[in-house]
């Protein structure tokens, strides 16, 4: 049953914030736009700190070990925020073999991984065969390997380019799901949600499905028993009001998930991650961004359109969309704490610092985050728009313990693998932390060779 409301309580009150963190309280989208508005950022932390520690004690921070691998960049999508995509005849298209694929897995391996995510750009030339039988491999080789794969946009795409049986799109995204999960797959990533409101949507996600379908998928795979993860990329030409209708939707939907199919083994999502959009390389980074002193209104074009029910449209601003606001690290971090407290029903908060960096990643901790999330062996989306961090298994914990806190490794289900307060740790085994400042992040060429990119120290 979804946590009580009360529409008239002052949500800056500290009484009413206590009850917000003690998870006795749901805010309203309202609640949620006075806090972003009119509470300090340092105040909204502490609250964010204080409901992660309700749910997730005093002592660990959780991290995994796993390898992000993009299968394809050839994608019929043509988002305008996205820099990886290719069309099938680019030079620098490419299609991961198969044997390809296992080897990267057995490099997680050897290194102590347990889950793959495992996702592409939406590739009309690939067969259903293709799917099952890499899934099959996967799991005959390496049993003890989660597959986290297959974001929803892919899935539907999955449905449009086979003969999908069904009579209506619930059938056939339920095919297609109990297809791949007989197959293997055992969860889906969060990939393709972006922002919700329609018409943001419309002006970033060219080709891609909107955000009753993208929440259909998940709805269908919880049913199926598979957990997933929600994600929100923001910071771009949506207002702050589409980012608080973003996770009304996501906590509104888990609500259902958890009611219907809850006590029948059903899924959910266990996790939640936002990251600010990437600019470089991309058709939407050329947007010229927004510049309140040399405009003739105060009020972001973004925010002008932007209603807490998704139902503004871009008619109400003449600006909309051809200007930027990019969300820095005070603005991710308020997006971040305000995810914390309103999504009382999602239980981890994932910090994003390959987008943001290691310093706020972990500065990430104190504001409602419990997971630094995975360590970052390859990444060819974000990288592909000039952000390229790179960190493993000792930074983590070591920027988990700097924090005040116990690092831990995870499973996909977010149980405890190993507590990591040993002397054989993997940070307190690093005895020259300079050296790891020559790591480098695995991406494809042209002809899908793996060739290394510099990261800054």
């Amino acid at each position: 049953m979804a946590i009580s409301t009360n529409t008239t309580a002052d949500i800056l009150d500290p009484t009413v914030l206590q009850d917000v963190a003690d998870g006795n309280l749901r805010i309203t989208t309202e609640q949620a736009r006075t806090l972003y508005y009119e509470m300090p950022l340092p105040e909204l932390g502490r609250w964010a700190d204080a409901r992660c520690r309700a749910l997730h004690g005093n002592h660990l921070r959780t991290y995994i070990i796993d390898r992000n691998i993009n299968y394809t960049n050839v994608c019929t999508a043509k988002c305008t925020f996205c820099a990886f995509r290719r069309d099938g005849h680019e030079d620098d298209a490419y299609t991961l073999a198969h044997d390809e694929l296992l080897q990267k897995i057995q490099d997680i391996v050897n290194i102590g991984g347990t889950q793959i995510l495992m996702q592409g750009g939406m590739n009309p030339e690939l067969p259903i065969e293709w799917y099952t039988d890499l899934l099959t491999r996967i799991k005959n080789t390496y049993p003890q390997v989660h597959i986290h794969a297959f974001s929803p946009p892919e899935v539907i795409e999955f449905v449009n380019f086979f003969d999908t049986p069904g009579n209506t799109l619930e059938e056939q995204v339920r095919w297609v799901l109990t297809t791949l999960q007989s197959a293997g797959l055992q969860s889906i990533p969060g990939g393709g949600g972006e922002i919700f409101a329609p018409a943001v949507r419309e002006k970033l996600c060219l080709g891609k499905c909107n955000a009753e379908v993208w929440l259909t998928v998940m709805r269908i795979a919880h049913e199926l028993g598979m957990n997933t993860t929600a994600t929100m990329m923001f910071g771009h030409i949506e207002g702050i009001n589409d980012r608080i209708h973003h996770m009304s939707l996501v906590r509104s939907w888990q609500d259902r998930s958890i009611e219907d199919f809850g006590l029948q083994g059903g899924g959910r999502y266990n996790a939640f991650i936002s990251w600010p959009f990437q600019p470089d390389n991309t058709a939407l980074g050329r947007v010229s961004e927004w510049d309140p002193e040399n405009s003739d209104s105060d009020i972001f074009p973004g925010d002008a359109v932007a209603k807490l029910d998704g139902s503004g449209t871009k008619i109400e601003h003449v600006e909309f969309g051809k200007r930027l606001r990019l969300a820095g690290s005070s603005s991710y971090l308020r997006t971040q704490a305000l995810s914390r407290l309103f999504l009382d029903n999602i239980y981890s908060i994932g910090s994003s610092w390959v987008t943001m960096g290691p310093a706020i990643g972990q500065t990430a901790l104190f504001y409602g985050a419990n997971d630094l999330g995975s360590v970052m062996l390859e990444e060819n989306v974000v990288s592909a728009a000039g952000t390229t961090w790179c960190l493993d298994e000792a930074q983590l914990c070591r920027m988990i313990r700097e924090s005040g806190f116990t690092p831990a490794k995870r499973n996909n289900q977010y149980e405890i693998l190993s507590v990591q307060d040993s002397d054989d740790a993997p940070d307190r085994q690093v005895t020259d932390w300079s050296l790891l400042n020559k790591n480098r992040l695995f991406s494809h060429t042209e002809d899908s060779k793996t060739v290394t990119l510099t990261v800054a120290p």
